[in-house]
This record gives C-alpha cells, sequence and structure tokens, in this order.
C-alpha cells in the first residue's frame, strides 16, 4: 500500500494527516494500521526507532476511540518520561477536530496535576510504568474499559528494569483487550512476555536500515543554556553558506530565538503551530527560495517539511527521545549531498545524548567551538581569499579611474587598509562575540537555589527568570537550569549570583522569611 487513503483511514484522520505534511506510509505504518483497524489479532512489531511507529499504532486508536465515553480506553506504557511526552503530543497532533483528551503521566511531574487531568476524563493514556501504577493504587486511574494497550520500546523497559511493573499493570487491564508491543530488539524475555500476556498474534518485523544517514556528520557541543544563543552565532558565522533548520523545543523559544538572530543581523524566521496557514507558506516560501537561510521550528512544525541542499540541522533544544533526534538530523545529508548535525548538550543532559547515541547506534562526536581569535582568524583569511577572486589585471572601469585617483594622493597600503576598514570592520570587530566557557575559576563554580514559588503561584521558567531580575538585577542569561514544580523552584547560578540573589531577596521584606535560599541538596532523581 502506497497512500494513506488505502489504509482505511477516515476522512477526519486523513485531514490531519495531510495537514501534518505527510504523503506517504512508512512500511510499519503501512503493515500495521490495517490490522489494527479490521483485524483480531494482537500484534508484536519488530521495528526501530525513528520508523513511524508512533503513528502506526497512534492513528487506528484514535480512529477506535468512542469519543462519548470519557473513561481510559488505551494505554501506552513507554520507559522514559521524555518519550511518554513526545507519544502523547504526537497523537494529539494527529486527532484533529475529535472531541477527545490525551494524557501524558509519569514521575516528575506534579501527580495532583495528572489526578486533575484523569479526573477531567481522558480516553488515551501515555505512560512510564511506575507512575501508572502509582495512579491505579490511588485508584485515580481506571483500567477496567482499556480496549487496546500498547508497550513501545519493551526492550528498552527490559533494560531499564521495568518488566516486573509492566506485568503488575497486565494484570490489571481486562482480558479482552488488543495488545500491541513493539520492540527493536527481540530477547527471549521480551518473546516470553509476548507468549504469557498476548493472545494469537501476528508478527512483524520491518526491514532493518540505518537509523541516520552515513553522510550526515553528527557532533555535540557542551554549552551552558545561557550561552546557547552566542554558540548558535558562532557555528553560523564559521560557514560560508549556512543554510538550515534550528530546532527549538517550545514555541515560545523559537519566537525568541528567531527575533534574537535577526536583531543582530541574521536571515532567520520562526515556524510554528501558533501560525496561520498561509504565515506558513510564506516562510516556506522564502526559505526555499532562500531569501532567509535558517528556520527557528519546533518538531511538530518541521514534519513534512521537504527542503534540498540543508547544509545543517541544529539541536538548540535537546531532542526529548531518540526518535525525535532521527527525524530531525535526517533532513539533512540528502541526496548525496553531505551534511552536518550539531547538538548542544548543556551538563545536566550529558546521559541523554549518551542515550541517543546508545539506541541510534551511531557516532556523536564531541567539539569544541572557536574561541573569538580563532573565529576572526577565519574571517580574514575568507575576506582575503574574496578579494583575491574580485582582482582583475585588465580591469579598465570606473573602479580603476577612482584607483588611480586615489593612489596619486595616498600610498597603496593606507588606501587598500581605508577600504578594508570601510566594508569589512563590523565583520572584524571582536566585541560582537562573548567568550564562551572561559569564565574566571571563581563564576565556573554554581549553586543551585531553592524558591518557594511554584505553578500554583503563576510561575513558569520564563516569569521566575523575570522575577528574580527583577527583584535582584541579575541577567536572565546568568540563571541555568530553571526547574518549576507545583510547590516550588530550583535554578543554577555562579556562587557569586547566588549570594548577590540571596541577599537581594532578604532585604526585599526586611523581618520576613526569604523565599530563596540555597538548595539542601538535588531531589532524587525519578525513573518512573
Amino acid at each position: 500500500m502506497s497512500t494513506f487513503e488505502e489504509l482505511g483511514l477516515s476522512e477526519q484522520t486523513l485531514k490531519a494527516i495531510k495537514s501534518r505534511g505527510f504523503e506517504e506510509p512508512t512500511e510499519i505504518q503501512a503493515r500495521c494500521i490495517p490490522l489494527l483497524l479490521t483485524g483480531e489479532k494482537d500484534i508484536l512489531g519488530q521495528a526501530q526507532t525513528g520508523t513511524g511507529k508512533t503513528a502506526a499504532f497512534g492513528l487506528p486508536i484514535l480512529e477506535k476511540i468512542d469519543v462519548h465515553n470519557k473513561a481510559v480506553q488505551a494505554l501506552v506504557l513507554t520507559p522514559t518520561r521524555e518519550l511518554a511526552i513526545q507519544v502523547a503530543e504526537e497523537i494529539n497532533s494527529f486527532k484533529g477536530r475529535k472531541n477527545l483528551n490525551i494524557a501524558a503521566i509519569y514521575g516528575g511531574q506534579s501527580i495532583s496535576l495528572q489526578i486533575g487531568q484523569l479526573r477531567r476524563g481522558c480516553q488515551i493514556v501515555v505512560g512510564t510504568p511506575g507512575r501508572v501504577i502509582d495512579h491505579i493504587q490511588r485508584k485515580t486511574l481506571k483500567l477496567d474499559e482499556i480496549e487496546i494497550l500498547v508497550l513501545d520500546e519493551a526492550d528498552e523497559m527490559l533494560n531499564m528494569g521495568f518488566i516486573d511493573e509492566v506485568q503488575t499493570i497486565l494484570q490489571e487491564i481486562p482480558a479482552t483487550r488488543k495488545t500491541l508491543l513493539f520492540s527493536a530488539t527481540m530477547p527471549p524475555q521480551i518473546q516470553r512476555l509476548a507468549e504469557k500476556y498476548m493472545r494469537d498474534y501476528e508478527k512483524i518485523t520491518v526491514s532493518q536500515k540505518n537509523m541516520t544517514t552515513s553522510l550526515t556528520e553528527q557532533i555535540y557541543i557542551e554549552v551552558q543554556e545561557y550561552e546557547k544563543l552566542e554558540a548558535l552565532r558562532r557555528v553560523i558565522d564559521l560557514e560560508d553558506d549556512f543554510y538550515g533548520l534550528v530546532f527549538c523545543r517550545t514555541k515560545n523559544g523559537c519566537d525568541e530565538v528567531a527575533k534574537r538572530l535577526a536583531n543582530s543581523g541574521y536571515a532567520a524566521e520562526a515556524l510554528h503551530g501558533d501560525m496561520s496557514q498561509s504565515q506558513r507558506e510564506k516562510v516556506l516560501g522564502q526559505f526555499r527560495d532562500k531569501k532567509i537561510y535558517m528556520l527557528i521550528a519546533t518538531d511538530v512544525a518541521a514534519r513534512g517539511i521537504d527542503i534540498q541542499d540543508l547544509t545543517h540541522v541544529i539541536n538548540y533544544s535537546l531532542p526529548q527521545n531518540a526518535e525525535s533526534y532521527v527525524h530531525r538530523i535526517g533532513r539533512t545529508g540528502r541526496a548525496g549531498k553531505e551534511g552536518t548535525a550539531i547538538t548542544f548538550v548543556t551538563p545536566s543532559e550529558y546521559r541523554k545524548i549518551q542515550f541517543i547515541q546508545r539506541v541510534t547506534k551511531t557516532d556523536i562526536n564531541k567539539k569544541s567551538l572557536p574561541s573569538v581569535k580563532e573565529l576572526i582568524a577565519l574571517k580574514r583569511e575568507r575576506i582575503l581569499t574574496e578579494i583575491e577572486k574580485s582582482v582583475d589585471p585588465e580591469l579598465k572601469d570606473d573602479f580603476m579611474t577612482m584607483a588611480l585617483l586615489l593612489e596619486e594622493q595616498y600610498g597603496a597600503t593606507e588606501l587598500i587598509a581605508g577600504l578594508l576598514r570601510t566594508q569589512y570592520a563590523e565583520q572584524l570587530d571582536k566585541s560582537n562575540y562573548k567568550e564562551i566557557g572561559r569564565t574566571s575559576p571563581n563564576l565556573q563554580k554554581s549553586t543551585r537555589l531553592f524558591i518557594a514559588k511554584g505553578k500554583k503561584h503563576n510561575m513558569s521558567p520564563r516569569t521566575l527568570v523575570d522575577y528574580i531580575t527583577k527583584v535582584a538585577k541579575v541577567p536572565g542569561n546568568k540563571l541555568n537550569e530553571v526547574q518549576v514544580f507545583e510547590d516550588f523552584s530550583f535554578v543554577s547560578v555562579s556562587l557569586n549570583d547566588a549570594e548577590t540573589i540571596i541577599d537581594a531577596f532578604r532585604r526585599s521584606k526586611p523581618g520576613k522569611r526569604s523565599i530563596v535560599s540555597k538548595a539542601k541538596s538535588r531531589p532524587p532523581r525519578h525513573t518512573r
């Protein structure tokens, strides 16, 4: 089957697919969707990350949900919170105008927030095993009306030690359910799980292929969060002819990065879901015509974009999971041309880039950005090369006449220096750049602050940064690893700035207990 129309999907779902820019189903989609829509068998699918399996099970789930029934009818289990979020967002992007709710439940997020979502009614739940069990035990998640169960990346759940929890959940779900198990590999434990908990099933194995193109050089660069924009400018200025996609996690992030680049003279535009279709088409047209050479996009907005000759894909924000990474970087290195994929990684994200590297089975090499001095030297060489190409001994026009007149008044060296200054002073100005990762030893040391305000106080990462900046007069770009929870928040800053912030908040309300203090310890890392 070569089109989505042939798979048996409804007109409403086909419209949602078309709006996302997808034209043809992948192999796993073409083989799974008809079976899930009309067949009675369970499905055991062996498919790598990046093959489109989320849509392979997400689209049939959306077709089978009874929108008039607010009970949970489909449960998708994933090994990590990042994948839970990604799968929920992906399914949500396909629902179109269907009146149904999708909830992602995972450790690390306020459980009271999740309880509220579940009580309001969610037909589809995507979650990690540990947090799903938490809700089952609290009786906030009822599974007695589950019709479809999906175990996504089952081998990763095995590797992370979640199989016992998965089996506990399976025992809570009606035996009449339809079960879908997807796994990149089929170790004996996964096979035994299928034999024990799945009814008559059909095994589907899609052809194994390289997850990432060999024509794409993959590297990562360690930076602090506040250094990312400077790092991006450095990457762009290193290239003779940069033409690429820059991925941010949020719509606001896209707008902010695009605005700051444009204010610095770069031809960049944002692309995200809040834009109208006419705005989107206009921006894509400018990009294809190379009137702009950078698109700052979210994952969802960039799906379906097919633009040739991209030199770079920049992960300004780390992808949620390996599948997103594959989708992103697969947009460069096409049609026999080499491309480069660069991922910015903050110190706290190092384990995530290792995980992506392991799952994709590819080398992502660490590299450093050039210093300001090295970058200026490179730009100087580039300018000299351009000038040498323009020299023509046979030239006899107005420019030659002007040159002869000027040569009579000035020496050749002084004349050339003046012209170079007029043309290239801005490009070679070192003050245009800030050093990255070269702060003083004292400033390199950081500490974590506890702030007694969170989501219930209408705080978001941005409003929290603005609040601290307003009270303490510490620039927002010096605040790192901002985490906002229900009742409180955390932020990392240098030791010097930490003292400034604590003192400022103490003085802002004399006689009262300050809402800012040094965090006693980092909260336990959630694995659920």
